[in-house]
């Protein structure tokens, strides 16, 4: 179980970057798309983060059916976020588990800019073959900067970690549009449900030891 809380928290830590998942029409004249407009799939090198070397994150959109699903890195599932219901799952295929995150954790990767976000247009760049514009986000907890293109995908996000701890960095390497598998996007029949404890909250018992706790 440790294993899969520490891979649900890696994709937590970056899709919680400032402006990573932010709603279109942010104050302060942000981007017009933070959100892929059309279905694609895009692979990530992530670096600075818990002080692990450069990992490979994938992250997909089925914009028809408002959901994405993350791979983090080291391959011990993956997560499915569905924008409507307002939900989020961590997939365990080895333990045949599902983990209901919180919704503490699910609105901070699916809610709006903050109201005090800043946003300040820098400039242009090529990434993974795609062109994107560079946008300061100034937030209390410090100023990241993303990098995006003219339809929503995120190319870059770079961001302040916290206590001087440097920066975490999330760049794409490759870039594929096109229609989406749609059972990627599904949560797998006949696994154990269990919910994601809160921070504070003891963790979950393991699938196979004992009754789970109802998913929300």
């Amino acid at each position: 179980m440790p294993k899969i809380l520490a891979a649900a928290c890696v994709a937590l830590s970056a899709l919680a970057m400032p402006g990573m998942a932010a709603a279109q029409g942010a104050p302060g004249g942000a981007p017009e798309n933070l959100r892929p407009t059309r279905d694609v799939a895009v692979t990530y090198r992530l670096a600075g983060v818990q002080g692990a070397e450069d990992q490979v994150m994938r992250m997909a959109w089925s914009t028809t059916e408002g959901k994405q699903r993350v791979d983090p890195p080291g391959g011990t599932g993956y997560m499915l976020i569905d924008r409507g219901a307002n939900s989020a799952v961590m997939v365990m295929e080895p333990q045949r588990v599902v983990l209901a995150l919180p919704p503490a954790a699910v609105a901070a990767m699916s809610q709006d800019a903050p109201p005090d976000a800043r946003f300040t247009r820098k400039g242009t760049a090529q990434i993974a073959g795609q062109g994107c514009t560079e946008w300061d986000v100034a937030v209390p907890q410090g100023t990241s900067t993303i990098c995006v293109t003219g339809d929503g995908v995120m190319l870059r996000a770079v961001s302040p970690l916290p206590n001087g701890g440097g920066a975490s960095r999330l760049e794409a390497t490759e870039v594929r549009y096109g229609a989406q598998d749609s059972a990627r996007f599904r949560v797998p029949e006949g696994f154990q449900r269990m919910q994601m404890p809160a921070p504070g909250e003891a963790p979950p018992a393991a699938a196979g030891a004992g009754p789970a706790a109802p998913a929300r």
